[in-house]
């Protein structure tokens, strides 16, 4: 079992930057990928970012490349989004996952065994 919890969320103007963080509760031993997802108000979820634990290959939707980045801290358990020039569409609910049994990265919803409650990101024009 692993449980998430991510934190960062709020409300700010577009081209800001803002840092989410997701804690888990057992991570590099545990986990084989991390990733970020959202969901806006009528849309579907969808993956943001990822990264391989143990290797630290990152993968990025096309949306985001360029102003997201993922991170983790092994130490901490955590991974980070770092989110700079935010747009009102970045606006949607955040959620951490972790896929603790493929040993491969992807945005597949499915192939995560594990999620956060979210954490709400509002960009404002």
């Amino acid at each position: 079992q692993v449980q998430l919890l991510e934190s960062g969320g709020g409300s700010l103007q577009a081209g800001g930057p803002l840092r989410l963080s997701c804690a888990a509760s057992r991570y590099t031993y545990s986990t084989n990928c991390m990733g970020w997802f959202r969901q806006a108000p009528g849309k579907e979820r969808e993956g943001v970012a990822a990264i391989y634990t143990g290797t630290g290959s990152t993968y990025y939707a096309d949306s985001v490349k360029g102003r997201f980045t993922i991170s983790q801290d092994n130490a901490k358990n955590t991974v980070y989004l770092q989110m700079n020039s935010l747009k009102p569409e970045d606006t949607a609910m955040y959620y951490c996952a972790a896929d603790v049994t493929h040993l491969y990265c992807s945005f597949s919803l499915r192939e995560y065994n594990y999620w956060g409650q979210g954490t709400q990101v509002t960009v404002s024009s």
